[in-house]
């Protein structure tokens, strides 16, 4: 038996460049029809970059949504038309001033399935180069290479709490000789 939902419709109910939040007229199997809500964002690509001193380029930032700073991995939001590698390699660029030259995927995440289709992909990068101070200025108050060794206890003590950082980073964890 599949439980798979049944959707008959939706209708925007609040559009902008960034999310799009939509009422969506959905009939769970053996349950009666009704509007459930839809947020939808364009892509996300991020990256953990790995320098050959086993240090990840990192961020410090807050995040006003929650009230709260942490350390972050360079991620945002795919342009129309972009390739999510490119998208990658940019966001570096311009929230730490360190250029990568390639990534390769790392892992796909939904954090939010129920709610939201918001795709979450996630590179490695192997060695950055600085370039220039950060184009976004206002995204991180320091960029900062912090070695692999303190990851972990920086997740468990929460100054590590993004999702896509914190799956990006135990991802390189997990793979470690």
């Amino acid at each position: 038996m599949s439980s798979e939902w049944t959707v008959h419709g939706s209708r925007p109910i609040y559009t902008s460049a960034w999310v799009r939040l939509d009422l969506v007229d959905v009939e769970p199997r053996g349950r009666a029809r009704y509007e459930h809500h839809l947020v939808r964002f364009a892509p996300v690509a991020a990256v953990v970059v790995v320098n050959d001193r086993d240090e990840v380029l990192m961020m410090w930032r807050h995040r006003f949504a929650t009230g709260t700073w942490s350390w972050e991995i360079p991620s945002g939001i795919v342009e129309d038309g972009e390739s999510l590698e490119a998208a990658a390699v940019r966001e570096v660029f311009e929230e730490t001033g360190w250029q990568v030259d390639e990534v390769e995927e790392l892992a796909y995440v939904q954090p939010i399935g129920g709610m939201s289709n918001a795709e979450h992909h996630v590179f490695l990068a192997h060695g950055a180069t600085y370039v220039a101070p950060p184009v976004d200025t206002h995204e991180a108050d320091r960029v900062e290479w912090i070695p692999i060794s303190r990851i972990q206890g920086m997740i468990d003590r929460r100054e590590i709490v993004a999702g896509v950082a914190v799956t990006g980073l135990l991802q390189v964890l997990a793979r470690r000789p």
